[in-house]
């Protein structure tokens, strides 16, 4: 999962962009609303933690900006604006949520799954597919009743997949997913990390087309 993080208070950032990648999120953190701006209409995210007080532009606007131009990722507000007016002019921008500062890290890591849940159409907290199961939001896996120890980024990889059985994945959409900014990116590592994958979980369980990428078989299209 990949997270645009939007945030000029550098404390702020540095511990949210801390928790988050320590939950196996890989998060990109942009400073001002036009850096922001640019970032969402050249590249892909699976959620926006989005700050109102923003050198450049302000939130509201960059909220404003995204929805007009259709661009459906959920975002959540984080901001120390705690007046009611202040809330209803977010969501009726376009925000999925809206957190006043301060906030638990925790609880914003329960919002951010709760979001990304709501965007995913999956109410249910957990997703189980062909015998495997995981829970986001305590990153346990579960294959066939037992528990299989995954590293931080091949959960991401089978999350990833999981939550769209069936669709191919290319390598640099996976790791679009998985590596935030200026993450360095070893040349064969989604092959080794899937590698690790298929010996934990199956060999069947990730499938690739050769040249194109890596997906996981629907229920119905397991032979």
């Amino acid at each position: 999962m990949r997270i645009l993080l939007v945030e000029d208070d550098r404390m702020i950032g540095e511990s949210v962009r801390t928790s988050l990648r320590q939950d196996g999120y890989a998060v990109d953190w942009a400073r001002d609303g036009r850096l922001a701006e640019s970032a969402l209409s050249t590249e892909h995210f699976d959620l926006v933690l989005l700050d109102l007080g923003l050198p450049g532009k302000d939130g509201i606007e960059v909220l404003r900006g995204i929805r007009q131009r259709k661009i459906g990722t959920p975002v959540i507000v984080i901001t120390a604006r705690d007046e009611i007016d202040d809330r209803i002019r977010g969501l009726d921008a376009g925000a999925d949520d809206y957190v006043v500062k301060p906030f638990d890290l925790d609880e914003l890591a329960a919002r951010i799954r709760s979001t990304l849940r709501r965007s995913s159409g999956n109410a249910e907290p957990e997703i189980e597919i062909l015998g495997v199961r995981i829970n986001p939001a305590t990153r346990e896996v579960i294959r066939d009743g037992r528990p299989a120890a995954l590293s931080a980024k091949e959960y991401a990889i089978v999350e990833a997949l999981m939550q769209r059985p069936g669709a191919i994945l290319s390598r640099a959409q996976l790791e679009e997913r998985m590596y935030g900014w200026g993450e360095e990116i070893e040349s064969n590592a989604i092959e080794v990390y899937i590698h690790g994958v298929r010996r934990k979980l199956g060999t069947d369980f990730i499938q690739n087309v050769r040249g194109v990428g890596y997906f996981i078989p629907r229920p119905d299209e397991k032979q």
